[in-house]
């Protein structure tokens, strides 16, 4: 049975909206951490010290200077990690995402006919639907641990550690503000809400496809041929044959 182009229309409408939320929310994001460094010398301290970071999330480059509360002596200090593979590549799915979901639409709205010639569109759609699974799957699961990275390497306790002044008893480190993370975890979510939405679509699509009749057809085709020799072998038994 062939679905109904609406349906189809709402499906992909749905996938190109999480999309949108999943590149919006990883990509987009920008953000920052603020630490206090109080030395005895009160002239040495600095009570606001701004870290900031974003998008792609290349962490080692991110720099900044410290006091080290031993005369005017600064110590240039970096934060640790670099998830801008993970966090690239799970843009990037949802980029093409957006723009397959687009251009599928307009083939649905306008090119109905031109979809269904040869079945090609159908198989096209079926494959290309897979794939995205597949990928949806890796990116958002790379992208997990690349955030889990990412909250680990911005975290306050643990920037304070890189500095050598904090080791300090007589000075007192203390972190003012902590980086705002909930953009990128929605960004996680909607990542997996793709997976499961692409990948519950497989089923639909394959319906449209030749290979789901077709199957159909070499299945009822032996149960009739089978049905067909007993019944005239049970009429034979009979003596009506």
């Amino acid at each position: 049975r062939t679905q109904h182009p609406n349906f189809q229309i709402i499906q992909i409408s749905r996938a190109r909206l999480f999309a949108i939320f999943a590149f919006a929310t990883c990509g987009g994001y920008s953000g920052g951490l603020q630490l206090s460094v109080d030395c005895v010398n009160k002239t040495e301290s600095n009570l606001s010290i701004d870290i900031a970071f974003a998008y792609p999330f290349r962490l080692h480059q991110v720099t900044f200077e410290v006091p080290t509360c031993e005369g005017k002596e600064r110590q240039k200090l970096a934060l640790i990690g670099d998830s801008s593979s993970s966090a690239e590549f799970f843009v990037t799915v949802a980029v093409f995402a957006f723009l397959y979901s687009l251009a599928a639409t307009v083939v649905y709205i306008f090119f109905q006919n031109k979809y269904r010639e040869n079945n090609r569109g159908p198989l096209i759609d079926f494959i290309v639907t897979v794939v995205f699974s597949f990928l949806w799957l890796v990116g958002s699961s790379a992208w997990a641990k690349g955030l889990s990275d990412v909250k680990v390497a911005t975290d306050p306790k643990e920037v304070l550690l890189l500095m050598s002044a904090c080791k300090q008893p007589s000075n007192k480190c203390m972190a003012i503000h902590s980086p705002v993370m909930s953009s990128l975890n929605t960004s996680v979510v909607f990542g997996f809400l793709n997976f499961i939405l692409w990948a519950g679509n497989i089923w639909f699509v394959f319906k449209e496809t030749g290979w789901h009749s077709s199957g159909q057809r070499y299945l009822s085709d032996p149960m009739e041929k089978h049905s067909s020799s007993y019944n005239q072998a049970f009429f034979k038994a009979l003596g009506l044959f």
